[in-house]
């Protein structure tokens, strides 16, 4: 895909707690890998990275701020990186340092959305930075989510709602989706 030289990768919330299994049955078993090739790629390409960290206020959270979990996984946590987004909601947008005038700064106008979860705080992001006039790219393949219970007895697979995120960010118009290979494709 073309992508210029300024484009960023945002990798979101690759972080130890994820791993925790109370949150259940999660898809995308590669999606690591993928992001490690994402970040590599981009790296070698002198592209700029951004890694984002959620630092979460809830007691008791896998991802609370100071815990085992909060620390990024070992795939992201060596990456060289040209800025990390700490946030305690969905959207990398709502963090510190202000991500939005971090990349307007750049001139940055294409961004890769990369991570967990894929229609928490992937899909949000990507939405947000869509609404903001970026050109967004989301490889599905480099993201994760869990299966998901909501009241009333509604029950959604992870697989089931990562094909639901394909469908808002590219049928909204938010973001396209694709794959990791289709993003490295020279």
């Amino acid at each position: 895909m073309p992508f210029d030289d300024t484009a960023a990768l945002i990798v979101i919330d690759v972080q130890q707690g994820f791993d925790d299994p109370v949150w259940g049955a999660r898809n995308t078993p590669d999606a690591e890998s993928n992001i490690a090739r994402l970040t590599t790629a981009w790296a070698d390409a002198a592209r700029p990275i951004v890694l984002v960290r959620h630092d979460s206020a809830s007691p008791g959270s896998p991802l609370a701020a100071g815990s085992a979990g909060n620390a990024l996984k070992d795939v992201v946590a060596g990456v060289p990186h040209d800025l990390l987004v700490t946030k305690q909601v969905n959207s990398a947008f709502y963090g510190e340092p202000d991500l939005h005038g971090w990349l307007e700064a750049r001139g940055i106008r294409q961004l890769v959305i990369c991570g967990i979860q894929t229609n928490m705080c992937v899909e949000t992001t990507a939405r947000m930075a869509g609404n903001l006039g970026y050109d967004v790219t989301v490889p599905l393949d480099a993201t994760h989510t869990f299966d998901l219970d909501a009241p009333g007895g509604l029950h959604l697979t992870a697989d089931e709602l990562a094909r639901a995120t394909a469908v808002n960010l590219a049928g909204g118009g938010f973001a396209e989706v694709t794959t990791t290979d289709d993003v490295l494709r020279p």
